[in-house]
């Protein structure tokens, strides 16, 4: 099996006395169950090369075990370094696309027509389109061949309104993800306590809602396939 593991190249919000950029615990928490699972990784970004990560990511309790050893590894952040683009990527070379958070993402997500071009080709292929908190916003603008969004009448989770509040960051968010979803038809859900791990899976779209919920994101894809 293979897996294309998506982040952002955004390093701020609009604001630019904000930074943002790859929750890094979302990608390698997956990462590490991929890995278990004997999967081949490829990364990819919305305009190819380097990553910048969410500082507050690199701080307790978000700089886990799992978070720390890739950053303390350089041949791993040689890996946010060197992403691939869209246009390097042959979708029937990989079993499923798996969209990472950080709050960035909700900049260059959406508007990555690579992006929605490969994930509606694997989809379309029989494989696995997934996401783990702000990653769901690389679902909102993919539509499928018939026209239709594919996230229409799915059930899909993400950040919730709630949880940007809570994180105090409401007012820097350039939309609120929860209602873009919902407004493509999206069967938005969300766990009862926030920030408690919380993925589903619905058909071959795989969605988890926060950072918490990366393992259990990528246990579902795992099993999906």
């Amino acid at each position: 099996m293979r897996i294309l593991n998506v982040v952002t190249n955004i390093a701020h919000y609009d604001d630019p006395t904000h930074p943002t950029g790859l929750w890094l615990s979302e990608l390698t928490h997956a990462w590490d169950v991929f890995d278990a699972a004997g999967f081949e990784q490829v990364i990819v970004s919305p305009a190819g090369g380097h990553s910048p990560l969410e500082p507050r990511s690199l701080k307790f309790p978000n700089y886990d075990k799992s978070a720390k050893a890739w950053h303390r590894d350089p041949a791993r952040m040689a890996l946010l370094d060197d992403t691939r683009s869209p246009d390097q990527i042959d979708p029937a070379d990989f079993d499923a696309i798996f969209y990472t958070g950080g709050h960035a993402v909700m900049y260059d997500f959406p508007g990555s027509e690579g992006l929605q071009r490969i994930s509606r080709e694997i989809y379309e292929n029989g494989g696995v389109v997934a996401s783990v908190c702000h990653g769901y916003c690389g679902l909102l603008d993919i539509t499928l061949s018939n026209g239709t969004n594919l996230v229409d009448g799915k059930r899909v989770t993400g950040f919730a309104w709630q949880e940007e509040k809570l994180a105090r960051v409401d007012k820097l968010v350039p939309y609120n993800a929860e209602d873009e979803m919902k407004a493509r038809g999206a069967l938005y859900e969300k766990g009862r306590i926030p920030f408690m791990s919380y993925a589903i899976a619905d058909g071959n779209l795989v969605t988890g809602q926060n950072p918490g919920s990366a393992k259990a994101t990528a246990k579902l894809i795992v099993e999906t396939l």
